[in-house]
């Protein structure tokens, strides 16, 4: 991948391997590059008990832990962060590779790692899955696998941002020290507008990547609905190594309705009560942010009760306007004939 090309760099992508099948392996190299970040790094204030284990690690990252040298770190919140940090990498060491690790968090009603890490594996998976793509639309369509996004809808048009940008920006961070001596002098903030991706545009995404500050249009017929496909349909050739062709819908008109999926909570209730023949309120409606068809090249590994049917998806934001698409519902609820 050329320099200039490049993207989410606090991945460290680099430093993991593939294995024979194509997955994600593990590296020492990788568990090590956590130990430099903040949440990890050594401070002068650090106790010699957080020394010691931060010493360890970095002579063997996969050595044994035990819950005494973590007790022992006087701050609480240090010691938080490496009890968080360590069920992260034993459940990673107990699998091996990155895409079993991420799987395996779903066949459990209580996954043994905090949800940011959860976050973190599905967008190591995403980025190696699109390590070679150049579409701009594309990339930032696939942020919304690992990060909230916030909508609104702007002359029909549905646009979502990143979730923690707005928030950041809306609490004047983006004036720095400014925007804090504002907001204590109650002094409003001025808006700040963020970009939407567009052709014009599309070339600084990459600078900008770990920014996450460029709004994605996903209006029907547009650019940022049909990269959006294209991501969802990558993403189950990754998953099960099965060719799908998703694309958007207007709406659902089909009264041979056998089978769909909510990408979030909210879409898995609208669609359920519309499957069902429940009424619908247009207040609820209006939450959904794209519908979805999603057919499979080879109906044989499909069951056989679904087979020659469509299945049918959807994506909403809740009452707050929050959009949170959830991956792993590709994962468990398409109608397979092997499980995941």
């Amino acid at each position: 991948m050329s320099r200039s090309l490049s993207f989410w760099p606090s991945d460290r992508l680099d430093l993991l391997a593939h294995d024979d099948t194509g997955r994600l392996r593990l590296t020492d190299a990788w568990l090590l590059s956590w130990l430099d970040r903040p949440e990890l790094a050594l401070a002068p204030e650090s106790c010699a008990a957080e020394r010691q284990l931060h010493a360890a690690l970095t002579e063997d990252p996969r050595c044994t832990v035990g819950p005494a040298a973590v007790a022992a770190i006087r701050d609480p919140d240090v010691r938080e962060n490496w009890q968080l940090f360590l069920a992260f990498r034993d459940h990673l060491l107990a699998h091996g590779t990155i895409d079993e690790a991420w799987a395996a968090l779903f066949r459990t009603p209580h996954p043994p790692v905090a949800p940011p890490f959860v976050d973190a594996l599905a967008r190591l998976l995403v980025h190696d899955m699109l390590r070679t793509e150049r579409d701009a639309f594309v990339l930032r369509a696939a942020e919304m696998f690992f990060r909230p996004q916030r909508a609104s809808v702007q002359n029909g048009r549905v646009l979502v941002a990143d979730a923690e940008t707005v928030e950041r920006l809306a609490r004047g961070e983006a004036f720095g020290r400014l925007g804090t001596l504002l907001r204590e002098t109650g002094i409003p903030l001025q808006p700040v507008e963020l970009d939407v991706l567009d052709e014009e545009r599309a070339s600084d995404w990459f600078s900008r990547s770990e920014r996450f500050d460029f709004v994605l249009d996903l209006g029907f017929g547009g650019r940022g609905l049909d990269a959006l496909c294209r991501v969802l349909e990558r993403w189950v050739v990754r998953l099960f190594g099965i060719e799908v062709a998703v694309q958007p819908l207007a709406r659902i008109r089909d009264e041979r309705w056998r089978w769909h999926l909510g990408l979030d909570g909210e879409a898995t209730a609208i669609l359920n009560d519309l499957y069902a023949g429940r009424e619908v309120s247009d207040e609820r409606l209006a939450r959904l942010v794209a519908l979805f068809r999603l057919d499979f090249r080879d109906p044989e590994v499909v069951r056989p009760e679904v087979r020659g049917f469509p299945v049918y998806m959807g994506l909403a934001m809740d009452a707050g306007s929050r959009v949170r698409l959830k991956p792993q519902n590709l994962l468990v609820n398409l109608p397979l004939v092997r499980a995941a």
